[in-house]
């Protein structure tokens, strides 16, 4: 399964600048509809776009290898 580390993303930006960045924020800069966000953050195995991934990738100033992560499905470790 391919994760979004959205929530770790904003941690480290938050830490970097000092200040509490909500997903109300992240939602108005982004134009990312905050519903969507909230479903990246808390769902997992949410499926998005490469849209949203790049405005992700813009606003966190990252590469999308610092957004994403694979983790291994459970139903193949078995």
């Amino acid at each position: 399964m391919i994760r979004v580390l959205l929530v770790q993303r904003l941690d480290e930006k938050s830490f970097r600048e000092k200040r509490r960045i909500t997903l109300s924020e992240v939602s108005e800069k982004t134009g990312i509809s905050r519903a969507t966000l909230t479903r990246i953050a808390n769902v997992p195995g949410n499926v998005t776009n490469t849209d949203t991934l790049n405005a992700l990738c813009k606003y966190f100033e990252c590469q999308p290898g610092e957004l994403l992560a694979y983790i291994e499905d459970e139903e193949a470790s078995s």
